[in-house]
This record gives C-alpha cells, structure tokens and sequence, in this order.
C-alpha cells in the first residue's frame, strides 16, 4: 500500500494548515490524522504516521504522541464495525461493565481485540459526553443509547445484515 495522499486530498491538507497563523502548523495534527485514518484503512501504523509528520513539517515522535494519547486514532486494525463503549462513571454506574462483559461473551473477544471475521472490534473509552444516556457506545460516526443485551443483539444484526 502506498502512503500517499491523492492531489485533492493534499490540497485539503494545504487548506486546513492555512488555517492556522504560518509556523504553527502542528495545529492541523488533528484533522490530518482523522484524514489519514480515514484514507489508509482504518488505523494508524508509523509509515502513516511518518508521512503525516513529513507533511506538517514536525518530527514523527510529535505524531506518535498526539496518536497514542487519543482514543479516536487506532494504533491496529480495527473491525469493519468498531463498538467503542464508555466506561466512565456514569455509564458504568447505568451498566456499561455489563455491556462491555455482553458484547465480549457475544463476539468471543476482548477488549482490544477483533472477531476473527475482521467484522467487529470491541474497545473501551472515556467520556463521549453522552452521560444523560448512559451506557452507550459510539458506533462509527452515530450514538447507540440507552444499552441494553437486546439493543446489542440488535446493533449486531443491524451490522452483520448490512455487510452482506
């Protein structure tokens, strides 16, 4: 796989570091990252993440830290269906443990870990600042509220009929 981004998503690039006073272009970090995740599969592995720093002109220890710190950048593959749970204090004390142990016992999983399909991921993250609907999860771009077993069955159905 090459690493490279296409001529209009270099000039995305160009138009987000513009965005920021000249210099300080580490301040794109962020959105270029969730660009080159997007692009290159789904995860961040260091040749990416070398050619992020290569773009913002930064060192690539600059990258590894902001990647490694946050839990929206995948530092390994991911499953086609990544079920990000929180496990903050007012999720967990709505339930979130149990979910977490559900989903686990369901896919035969861990946390961390991807069913051997490459269909689902299971991975555990602080606050998605939906506490008010606790215990949730954030699947791909979208909330899955209020969880319970039957909410679970039904999200993994959802997804497995989609992918066919």
């Amino acid at each position: 796989m090459s690493v490279e981004f296409s001529k209009e998503k270099l000039n995305k690039v160009a138009e987000i570091i513009s965005r920021y006073p000249q210099g300080k272009q580490k301040s794109a970090l962020l959105p270029v990252l969730h660009m080159a995740q997007d692009e290159f599969g789904g995860w961040l592995d260091v040749p990416v993440m070398d050619y992020v720093a290569s773009l913002l002109s930064i060192e690539p220890i600059e990258v590894y830290e902001v990647a490694s710190f946050y839990s929206m950048y995948n530092l390994k593959p991911v499953g086609k269906y990544l079920f990000e749970v929180c496990q903050t204090g007012p999720c967990m004390l709505n339930g979130s443990d149990n979910i977490i142990d559900y989903i686990k016992q369901k896919l035969n999983i861990g946390v961390g870990e991807t069913t051997a399909d490459g269909m689902f991921t299971l991975k555990t993250v602080e606050c998605l600042g939906a506490c008010g609907y606790a215990p949730m999860m954030q699947l791909g771009k979208f909330y899955r509220e209020h969880l319970t077993k039957e909410k679970v069955d039904a999200i993994i159905e959802e997804c497995r009929s989609k992918a066919n």
